[in-house]
């Protein structure tokens, strides 16, 4: 059984104004991963190149078809990502993103440092854990997390929504923490359109004004 589509957005004045919001590593990420299950490649050698400079317009467009929308005007895009300031690696991502993804047309990109995870506690002594148990490895239990990425998403996406710079937004993420933000803006009129992974992100895409898949037409969006 096919999914219906979304009803036909209709705006009473001018054509909409779509506006893109990418959860960059939920989404590199997951796709990776549905890559390396498609493909039957060992997901740490996977990284699916995709065409950024080329991607929120792709998106915008994909998001027009699925709502029934001829013609639209894109808004632009707001990337969010993190990085580890304490290796070169992530420091090398933090440099790309700022210095050439943040100044392709459309783009603006958010990038945050990542906060040092909290160790976990022995539930005995409740001392902090801090190298693996196991006695072949041993190794320094080091760990980072996301702070804020959320958080910014949902601000922009509520703060934008307020001021009327866009009538359809759509989302490029599978994290179902940004299931309220979705839910308190249908309920106010705002129409978000989730760009997913199905079954990944089932709870956000069903909270959606609309859904599509990515994967299916990954290729279209494949960096050459």
């Amino acid at each position: 059984m096919g999914v219906a589509p979304a009803p036909a957005i209709s705006i009473s004045r001018g054509i909409p104004r779509i506006r893109v919001f990418i959860d960059y590593w939920n989404f590199q990420l997951t796709l990776n991963e549905k890559e390396a299950e498609s493909t039957g490649v060992d997901p740490d050698h996977v990284r699916f190149k995709v065409d950024w400079k080329e991607l929120p317009l792709w998106l915008s467009r994909k998001a027009a078809e699925t709502s029934g929308i001829p013609d639209f005007a894109f808004e632009g895009a707001i990337i969010y990502a993190s990085y580890n300031e304490k290796t070169e690696e992530g420091r090398g991502f933090n440099k790309w993103a700022i210095s050439w993804l943040n100044r392709q047309p459309g783009i603006q990109v958010q990038c945050r440092a990542r906060k040092p995870k909290t160790l976990a506690k022995c539930t005995t002594c409740h001392q902090p854990i801090l190298k693996c148990p196991r006695p072949e490895c041993g190794a320094a239990i080091i760990g980072t997390t996301e702070k804020g990425v959320d958080t910014a998403i949902v601000t922009d996406m509520i703060r934008l929504a307020w001021e009327g710079a866009y009538e359809v937004g759509v989302l490029a993420s599978s994290d179902a923490d940004l299931v309220p933000a979705v839910k308190f803006l249908d309920l106010k009129g705002q129409k978000i359109i989730q760009a997913g992974f199905p079954p990944i992100g089932v709870d956000l895409a069903t909270n959606c004004w609309a859904s599509f898949d990515l994967f299916t037409r990954r290729n279209e969006f494949r960096r050459p």
